[in-house]
């Protein structure tokens, strides 16, 4: 009898296990697609290599832009970044992938400027104070980008409500000191830009 209600308990603490297990991974394919923004229809694997290889960049940030345009195979990459060396690695990163013949690098570095780092930083410390925006700030590839050029600040990047986009817009309005704010965010799942 004893060896009977052992093995019905082994079983039972297998099974437990392997359900917890499951449990667990299941979560953590959740997290990985909930910040990601959505494909767009009719993306080539082209296109999801060049936003793979940008995400990945070592000193991509929350204070950089970047977007590309692939014709053929030639890709032209745009959007503004606070480091040159993060410009380089971006260009040199794309042109690295199997079908890219030619990247044309287009993308801005920011002025220096003390002025505009204080701007990033207090935009910064106004959005991830308001409620529930925190999230949209965290991780290595942050959904929401803060890009400031000479006092002028432009949001972009991806959130999951229009109530969240017009929550971020009122944080970065409030901030002293920056000359305009921009509200380019999109709400996910929808098309339209503002």
């Amino acid at each position: 009898m004893r060896k009977s209600y052992k093995s019905v308990a082994a079983i039972f603490a297998a099974l437990l296990l392997s359900i917890s297990i499951v449990s667990v991974s299941a979560i953590g394919v959740r997290a990985e697609t909930i910040n990601a923004p959505p494909s767009p229809p009719g993306d080539t694997q082209l296109s999801k290599d060049v936003r793979h290889k940008l995400r990945m960049l070592p000193y991509y940030g929350v204070f950089d832009n970047l977007a590309y345009e692939i014709n053929g195979s030639t890709v032209t990459l745009y959007g503004q970044v606070v480091r040159p060396s993060t410009r380089s690695d971006a260009a040199r990163s794309v042109s690295r992938i199997e079908g890219v013949t030619q990247v044309v690098n287009k993308i801005e570095v920011l002025p220096l400027s003390s002025f505009d780092d204080r701007v990033r930083a207090q935009t910064y410390r106004a959005i991830a104070n308001t409620a529930g925006l925190h999230r949209y700030l965290m991780g290595a590839n942050p959904s929401l980008h803060i890009v400031v050029n000479r006092g002028h600040v432009t949001l972009v990047g991806v959130v999951s409500s229009k109530m969240d986009k017009q929550l971020a817009y009122m944080a970065a309005s409030r901030v002293f000191g920056s000359f305009s704010v921009t509200n380019d965010l999109q709400v996910e799942g929808k098309n339209q830009a503002r």
